[in-house]
């Protein structure tokens, strides 16, 4: 019994995932970090794979650090967004700055505060939509998308 069920396992492995957080972070006069990535040069927020050890409060403090310079106090989480084509699950976090200086990193070419209307122009649909449902208050929400498009829930 033991031998045909880790045989039945092996065939039909589950496909992985990866686990990523970022970080939606609002200043006092509403505007919101964002960098444009240095490998595709496009605009995200700031954020990367959840490490085994951490949780994710403390993954999305490092990763906005690591990327931005900016040090942010972690409130709430916002959203859970599930990239369909890659496998990837990402866990939003609304934050608040709380010291640090703008700079760039090696994954980053530009590190910027954008207004909501600039997030819209600058952002593909998949990544702006989440900095946008962390301000609407109504979250967490959850999302898929296949890497272009929103894909709709049900």
């Amino acid at each position: 019994m033991l031998l045909y069920m880790s045989q039945s396992q092996e065939a039909k492995s589950p496909p992985l995932h990866s686990v990523s957080v970022a970080g939606v972070v609002v200043r006092e006069d509403g505007r919101l970090l964002a960098i444009r990535r240095a490998d595709n040069g496009t605009w995200e927020l700031p954020g990367g794979v959840l490490e085994l050890d951490e949780t994710p409060e403390t993954g999305v403090a490092r990763e906005v650090l690591e990327e931005t310079g900016i040090h942010v106090e972690v409130d709430e989480l916002t959203g859970v967004y599930k990239n369909t084509t890659r496998g990837i699950v990402a866990l939003v976090f609304r934050c608040k700055p709380s010291g640090g200086t703008e700079r760039t990193s090696s994954e980053s070419t530009a590190v910027a505060w954008l207004t909501p209307d600039e997030v819209a122009e600058r952002m593909s649909e998949v990544f702006a939509i989440r900095l946008l449902d962390a301000l609407d208050g109504n979250g967490p929400h959850v999302r898929s998308h296949d890497g272009k498009r929103l894909i709709p829930a049900g």
